[in-house]
């Protein structure tokens, strides 16, 4: 999911509550934009490299998988579908940029307070909890994602020494641990928005282990001299009949999760310099970064199936399909716990301050909430330790570890969160914003056209939900919780 750009998300909190001064645009001077702000200097190009490196991530991994659950017909047909659902619902988005005139309306800052603009204080309060929720999912997502590319190193190492006769089986929890350690470390520091080298390295990162998949894909087709997979997808026989129906709702989910941006296009879109109006350098970029980022996933998840065939594995790294150059696997991998590792504090930050800002105002002379202690470092400006900072950070950073180490099916959780995510953030909201905004009347062809569209990917988004929750079911059955090896 796209993850690195979503530093973004970070002027959610620092942005919705400042008080813009909106200067006639005649007033405009050298330097500063209409609303007393620093004139922004974003283009077409900034911005398309933003939604890249914010689209492009671990969902890459998931796709050579989904696709063999479709087939060489209804796979990329299906990507093609999202790549143009995502595109047309972000182009609607960033006309609810500015509230009235595309020029010298008043901006929203965030994707939330367009919501507030448009649809009022009750729909804020559902998007915040559906956006809350979805990085809680997130950090999930993460945990056991990083865990088995720690595991695959471990693995692969040992594969290697044994001459490929060892199973090398390895419990997930002691590396689930490890992460979870990490986190409460990074989850300590207070302003981590200042930290813009991240978004740098896990972007670096996200491009080094996807590219290192595709080479691999290639280089296996090549080996194999035939191209593998069916028209139909995986064959009922290798999987029962109702395995088949379930998995490929579970494919639709991780297809979706490979796309999702809509949440930090608001955030991009404040980046970028007028004239001409933002939309228009939004919508461009949209279609630039939708094209690329398709393209990618193209060759990645179709190299992928071309290579496994019906064996294609969940994550395209940690599957087994590929021993060697067992060191290239391992830098793979080793970059994809890297980026995981800042990709998980980028999304949960917002999470934490939101969190922070709500019992500061609800409590402000609560002790434990309001005081700092300053803890002097050495070569460093002292440390402000807060107790509820402290407290509240690391059991959520616990909770996250717990409850990955319960559930560690990297596949399943990736359905489940892009279901869960992509019909409201990227479809309902958006083509609400825009009915509103554009006073579209009720009943015209073209509230009915929106309408259509927006149940359409209702349904989509609760079959891949469903897919991802019976792959859930089945896991469990055959899963001890804390035990399992792989």
């Amino acid at each position: 999911m796209g993850e690195s750009a979503a530093t973004n998300n970070h002027h959610q909190h620092g942005q919705a509550f400042n008080i813009s001064v909106d200067v006639p645009p005649h007033f405009s001077s050298k330097g500063i934009d209409d609303d007393g702000r620093p004139q922004r200097t974003g283009t077409v190009w900034t911005a398309s490299a933003h939604v890249i490196t914010a689209v492009i991530g671990s969902g890459v991994l998931s796709l050579a998988w989904a696709i063999a659950q479709l087939g060489w017909i209804a796979g990329p047909t299906v990507m093609f579908l999202f790549a143009f659902v995502i595109y047309y619902t972000s182009t609607l988005l960033a006309d609810c940029y500015r509230s009235g005139d595309p020029l010298f309306g008043k901006r929203n800052y965030t994707y939330m307070d367009a919501v507030r603009s448009n649809l009022g204080e009750s729909k804020v309060k559902l998007c915040g909890l559906i956006q809350y929720m979805n990085i809680f999912g997130v950090a999930i997502g993460y945990t056991i994602a990083a865990s088995i590319s720690m595991m695959a190193i471990k693995r692969s190492n040992c594969f290697h020494e044994s001459g490929e006769k060892n199973p090398c089986h390895i419990s997930s929890n002691p590396y689930m641990i490890g992460f979870g350690i990490t986190q409460l470390l990074f989850s300590q520091i207070p302003d981590f928005d200042q930290i813009w080298w991240l978004s740098i390295v896990a972007a670096v990162m996200s491009f080094t282990y996807s590219s290192i998949g595709l080479g691999l894909g290639v280089a296996k087709v090549a080996d194999n001299g035939t191209i593998g997979g069916s028209f139909t997808g995986i064959s009922i026989g290798t999987v029962t009949q109702a395995q088949k129906i379930w998995r490929s709702f579970q494919a639709l989910g991780n297809i979706a999760f490979a796309y999702s941006f809509s949440i930090i296009l608001i955030e991009i879109q404040d980046t970028v310099k007028s004239p001409p109006s933002e939309a228009k350098t939004m919508k461009k970029a949209t279609l630039i970064s939708t094209s690329v980022t398709t393209l990618f996933y193209m060759l990645c998840g179709c190299m992928g199936y071309a290579a496994f065939g019906d064996r294609s594995p969940g994550n395209l790294l940690t599957g087994f399909g590929f021993y060697n150059p067992y060191w290239l696997l391992d830098i793979a991998n080793a970059a994809i716990v890297i980026h995981l590792v800042g990709a998980y504090q980028v999304y949960c930050q917002p999470l934490f301050a939101f969190v922070e800002k709500y019992a500061a105002e609800k409590w402000p002379e609560n002790k434990l909430i309001a005081k700092d202690i300053k803890i002097p470092v050495p070569f460093f400006p002292p440390y402000n330790l807060n107790l509820f900072r402290l407290a509240w950070r690391s059991g959520f950073v616990i909770l996250t570890t717990v409850i990955s180490m319960l559930l560690p099916f990297f596949n399943d959780v990736v359905g489940i969160l892009g279901a869960f995510g992509f019909w409201p953030l990227t479809v309902y909201f958006p083509i609400e914003m825009y009915t509103a905004q554009k006073k579209i009347e009720k009943w015209s062809s073209r509230w009915i056209c929106l309408q259509m569209l927006s149940v359409a990917c209702l349904i989509i988004s609760v079959a891949a939900a469903a897919g991802s929750i019976a792959g859930v079911v089945l896991d469990l059955k055959v899963y001890r919780p804390f035990k399992t090896s792989y």
